[in-house]
C-alpha cells in the first residue's frame, strides 16, 4: 500500500472541557477527493485547522508527505496586508508577477482584481479566498463550506474546476448535490470519532443508519449483561457467602462503560409557531417593474402567490432577488404595476446576513432578548436551555457569547429566533449556509408541513428539490419565469421548451418557403406512443406509492435489523430505487403534460 498524502493519528482536542476529538484518525491519498461531514459543532472546521496548524491538538501525530503543497479556505478569511484582491490571490502563486491564472478565476467568481479588500463584504472575501486557494493547483486542497455565497453558474463552474485538478480534497459542505458531484468518499466525525467510507456521498445515509442501528444493538446487550450481573450480586449463592472480587471489579467495569457512552444527541422535530391563517391570496403582482437606474431589476412580472405555495427564487448574484423579495412583501414600492398583499399576513425573516445576531451577546440572552430565563415561542413560554437543547446546543453553552460559536451553530441559532415568532409568511433568504445535514433535513420536514406560505432564495440544488412547489428563475434583463416543482423540474422543462422551439422554428421556416395554398386547420398531438405513457403514467406511480408504504411498514419494524441483516439491506435497496423510479416517472408524467399543453395551443 502507498503511502498516504496526509496521515492524522490519534488526534485529540479538548474545547471548554468537552473532548471535540477523542484519538481521532484519517488518511488521504494522493488524487483522493472525501467529504468532511458531521452535526454543527463536531469538530469539522477544527480538524481542518488542525490540519494546517492554525490550531495546536492536545495529543497525536500529523504526518504530511515532503513537498506537499497545500491550501486551505477557512470560513472566515483574513484579507489584511494586501492592496487589492489579485495582490491577495497572486500571493500564493510560484510566480507573483504572473497574474493570469489569478485574473481568471477572480473573474469566474465576479471580482476584478482592483477591489481593496478592507472594502469587500463577507461573501465577496469568501469568493476572493476561494480564488487564492485553487490559483496555485495544489497537491491537497481543504475547502471548508466552498459554496457558500455563490451563485447556482459559480456553483458549477466550481465543480468544473475542481473536477479538472488532480488536487487530493477535502471537502466541508451541506450542499448534497456539490458532495454527490465531487466526493467519493466519506469521513465522518460523530461524537469525537473519525470513521471513513470509500463510497459516494449518496451512501452517507444508509451507512449512517446501519451505524446507529448497530449501536443500538450493542447497547441493548450491554444493559442485559449488567442486569444479569446484578442480578447475581443480589441473590447468587456465592455472593452470600463470599463476594467474588473478580466478579464485582467487572460488574464496576461494565458500569463505568455504560456512562462513558457518548450518546447520539438529535434534534427530533422543528416547529414553527404559528400566527393566525392569512387569506387565500398571498400576493399577486401584475406587470410589475423596479429599475435601479440604468439596471432593470424587475420586467413586466405578473405572480400569484397562493397561501400554501412553496416558492423557490434563483438567479445569479446581482439579479436583485432580494429586491424582488422586498418588493413582493410591500417592503419597497415597484415603479409601475399593481401590486396587492393578502389579508392577516404575519411575516417572518430568516436574513442570511445574520443582522438579527449580536456577536457579544450571549446565547441565552439572544434567544430571550434579554427578558430573563423564558423563550416565547408563539404563545407558549419555554425555559432557554429547554428550548436551546431542542437545537442541539448544551446546557453549558447558554452563556457562551455569539462570537464565540461556529458558523453552524451561528446558523442553528438564528433559525431557533425565528421559528419562535408567529407567522404564516416565511421569508428564506439562503437558509442552507454552515447547517449541518441533519439540521437541513428537519427544515426541509418543517417547510413540507408548515400550513403558511414560504418564499426562499437558494443555491442549493437537492434543497430546492425537495422544498419548493414551483421556481422562479431570472431569465435576464429584469425577466423572470415560474416553473411548477423544483431545480431539477425547472431544469427539465427549459431543456423541453428549447428542444421544442426547434421545431417549431423550422416548421415556420418551412412554411414561409411553400405557396400561399389555403390547407385544412390540423391540431397537434402526442404521438401514440407518448400518449400511451401518459395515460399510464398515473396507474403506475399509485402502484409504486403503494409499495413505497409496504417496504416503510416492513423497515419500521424495530427488529428487523437484529432478527434478519439481510432482509433489512433488502427491503433498504428496494426502498432508494423505488423512490428514484417514483422520481424520475413524476419527471417524465410533467414533461409529457407540458409538452400536450403546448400542441394544444
Amino acid at each position: 500500500m502507498s503511502t498516504p498524502l496526509l496521515l492524522l493519528q490519534d488526534i485529540s482536542y479538548t474545547l471548554g472541557g468537552k473532548p471535540l476529538l477523542d484519538n481521532a484518525s484519517l488518511s488521504i491519498a494522493a488524487g483522493e477527493r472525501v467529504c468532511l461531514v458531521g452535526r454543527n459543532g463536531s469538530g469539522k472546521s477544527t480538524l481542518l485547522k488542525i490540519t494546517v496548524g492554525q490550531q495546536h491538538a492536545d495529543s497525536g501525530n500529523i504526518f504530511l508527505q515532503p513537498g506537499t503543497s497545500v491550501q486551505y479556505l477557512s470560513q472566515e478569511p483574513d484579507l489584511s496586508g494586501y492592496n487589492t484582491t489579485l495582490d491577495y490571490v497572486c500571493s500564493v502563486l510560484p510566480n507573483p508577477e504572473d497574474h493570469y491564472r489569478a485574473r481568471i478565476l477572480l473573474s469566474a467568481l465576479g471580482l476584478e482584481g482592483d477591489e481593496n479588500p478592507k472594502n469587500l463584504s463577507g461573501g465577496e472575501a469568501r469568493r476572493c479566498a476561494l480564488a487564492k486557494a485553487l490559483a496555485p493547483k495544489p497537491d491537497l486542497l481543504l475547502l471548508d463550506e466552498p459554496t457558500n455565497h455563490l451563485d447556482l453558474p459559480a456553483i458549477e463552474w466550481l465543480e468544473s474546476e475542481l473536477k479538472s485538478l488532480s488536487s487530493a480534497m477535502i471537502i466541508i459542505s451541506h450542499d448534497r448535490r456539490f458532495l454527490e458531484n465531487m466526493a467519493n468518499g466519506i469521513i465522518w466525525i460523530d461524537r469525537g470519532q473519525i470513521r471513513q467510507l470509500n463510497q459516494k456521498f449518496s451512501q452517507f445515509e444508509i451507512w449512517k443508519e446501519e451505524f446507529f442501528e448497530q449501536e443500538a444493538v450493542e447497547h441493548h446487550k450491554l444493559n442485559r449483561q449488567i442486569a444479569r450481573e446484578e442480578d447475581w450480586v443480589r441473590y447468587g449463592v456465592t455472593a452470600r457467602r463470599k463476594r467474588n472480587v473478580r466478579r464485582m471489579a467487572e460488574l464496576a467495569d461494565l458500569r463505568q462503560k455504560r456512562q462513558d457512552i457518548v450518546k447520539n444527541p438529535s434534534m427530533s422535530s422543528l416547529q414553527a409557531s404559528q400566527a393566525d391563517i392569512s387569506g387565500k391570496l398571498v400576493v399577486v403582482a401584475e406587470q410589475l417593474n423596479k429599475s435601479y437606474g440604468d439596471q432593470i431589476i424587475i420586467k413586466n412580472l405578473d405572480l400569484r402567490i397562493l397561501r400554501g405555495d412553496r416558492l423557490g427564487i434563483v438567479g445569479p448574484n446581482g439579479a436583485g432577488k432580494t429586491t424582488l423579495l422586498r418588493v413582493l412583501t410591500g417592503q419597497e414600492p415597484p415603479d409601475s404595476g399593481e401590486i396587492k398583499i393578502g389579508s392577516n399576513l404575519e411575516i417572518n425573516t430568516l436574513d442570511q446576513q445574520r443582522n438579527l445576531l449580536d456577536p457579544n451577546k450571549t446565547l441565552a440572552q439572544t434567544l430571550t432578548s434579554g427578558s430573563g430565563d423564558y423563550v416565547q415561542v408563539g404563545g407558549e413560554k419555554k425555559h432557554v436551555v429547554g428550548y436551546m437543547k431542542e437545537f442541539m446546543f448544551n446546557p453549558e453553552q447558554a452563556k457562551t457569547p455569539v462570537h464565540a460559536l461556529s458558523g453552524g451553530e451561528k446558523a442553528r441559532l438564528l433559525l431557533a429566533c425565528a421559528l419562535a415568532k408567529p407567522s404564516n409568511v416565511l421569508i428564506l433568504d439562503e437558509p442552507t449556509n454552515d447547517l449541518d445535514l441533519e439540521t437541513l433535513d428537519l427544515l426541509q420536514e418543517l417547510l413540507a408541513s408548515y400550513p403558511g406560505t414560504v418564499l426562499v432564495v437558494s443555491h442549493d440544488r437537492d434543497f430546492l428539490d425537495r422544498v419548493a412547489t414551483s421556481t422562479l428563475i431570472a431569465g435576464g434583463n429584469g425577466e423572470w419565469i415560474e416553473y411548477a416543482g423544483g431545480y431539477s423540474d425547472m431544469m427539465a422543462l427549459r431543456k423541453q421548451s428549447q428542444k421544442d422551439v426547434e421545431p417549431i422554428k423550422q416548421n415556420s421556416n418551412n412554411k414561409s418557403n411553400t405557396s400561399s395554398k389555403p390547407t385544412k386547420g390540423k391540431s397537434q398531438k402526442l404521438s401514440y406512443k407518448d400518449q400511451f405513457e401518459l395515460d399510464h403514467l398515473p396507474e403506475k406511480l399509485e402502484k409504486l406509492n403503494t409499495q413505497i408504504e409496504l417496504l416503510n411498514q416492513k423497515l419500521a419494524d424495530p427488529s428487523l435489523y437484529e432478527k434478519d441483516l439481510k432482509a433489512f439491506h433488502t427491503y433498504t435497496e428496494q426502498l432508494t430505487k423505488a423512490h428514484q423510479d417514483h422520481h424520475q416517472m413524476e419527471e417524465r408524467w410533467l414533461e409529457l403534460e407540458m409538452l400536450q399543453e403546448e400542441l394544444k395551443q
